[in-house]
């Protein structure tokens, strides 16, 4: 069994976190991961209605497992529901990412919440620390879905050097031969998404994890267009890396011009209701190459572990 700081303070059999990945990341998938001994997570987007928060946390719940909930920094402001919601419900974790997660630490630590911050960049890591995050996940752009510009391998190891907190890496991680590289690189932990995509309890359609599964590495793009079509206000810091469709071969660079394109901003709202994934976003990393079957969420997190402490058991061999 792999120990680390993570899996002794959540008392987790393996030092996985499933990312909280809004609308794939329900009750269920987080349950199949605290299942398999990880710490699943609830994905929450400012979209989402209090009552989902609720409605999805009882999954988990109901088998006495430990989750945690996923929370987007710059829609709280305008959503102290979803806040509210999220302290009833009890998690083990909170992730408060993409914003300043300084206003929301104090009331999660009153109710006895640890909290997680994503971070992408040197400055982030010194507000989360400042604003007393008790996890801090270090997020590279190889990561599927809203993420940075900095690489997951240089951005680990220069948040290594900044905190003493457990750090966790994101971005690219898809086996048991990531996940102990980075455990060996110092991180407490893993955080998994993309692997995650084709998992039967996932919240994504049928057409969504199919294409997930025919996709290579190479058939990601980091682009702002989705959000501009759909008029979305995340920050622009934070683009989306998603997998290439026709779409986005079209309006990826030319996001100024499609403000003004009504037509083709229709065709990804009509896309997202009828799950064309032509024309909505599939947010996926790097790593979805690996992604080739469609699978229990547990089955994928034991076979990362597993493959992951085989891996460190051979780590010696290399000082010989």
């Amino acid at each position: 069994m792999i120990k680390t700081p993570l899996t002794r303070w959540f008392d987790l059999t393996t030092p996985v976190i499933g990312a909280p990945m809004a609308g794939v990341g329900g009750g269920a998938l987080a349950r199949a991961v605290s299942q398999a001994g990880g710490l699943g997570m609830i994905g929450v987007s400012g979209a989402h209605p209090a009552g989902f928060i609720t409605e999805q946390s009882a999954i988990p719940a109901a088998d006495q497992l430990p989750f945690g909930i996923g929370l987007m920094a710059w829609t709280l402001a305008d959503r102290p529901d979803l806040l509210e919601a999220t302290m009833a419900a009890q998690p083990a974790l909170v992730s408060v990412s993409f914003g300043d997660p300084a206003p929301y630490v104090g009331p999660l630590h009153d109710r006895g919440i640890a909290v997680a911050a994503q971070v992408n960049t040197v400055l982030d890591v010194s507000r989360a620390v400042d604003a007393g995050v008790d996890v801090i996940v270090a997020q590279g752009t190889e990561a599927g879905g809203h993420t940075g510009q900095r690489a997951t391998l240089p951005l680990l190891q220069e948040v290594l050097s900044l905190t003493d907190r457990p750090v966790v890496a994101a971005g690219g991680i898809a086996t048991g031969r990531g996940m102990a590289a980075a455990l060996v690189a110092g991180a407490a932990g893993v955080w998994i998404g993309t692997a995650l995509l084709a998992c039967t309890e996932g919240l994504n359609s049928p057409a969504a994890r199919e294409r997930v599964r025919a996709a290579s590495g190479e058939e990601t793009v980091l682009t702002r267009a989705f959000d501009v079509a759909e008029g979305l206000a995340w920050p622009e810091r934070w683009p989306g890396r998603a997998l290439v469709n026709e779409f986005s071969r079209v309006w990826h660079g030319r996001e100024d011009e499609l403000l003004d394109d009504a037509p083709a901003r229709r065709r990804v709202v009509e896309g997202r209701r009828t799950w064309d994934p032509e024309a909505s976003p599939v947010y996926a990393g790097e790593a979805v190459g690996l992604v080739t079957a469609e699978r229990s969420a547990a089955d994928v997190i034991r076979e990362i572990d597993a493959a992951a402490e085989k891996a460190l058991r051979a780590v010696p061999r290399l000082l010989g």
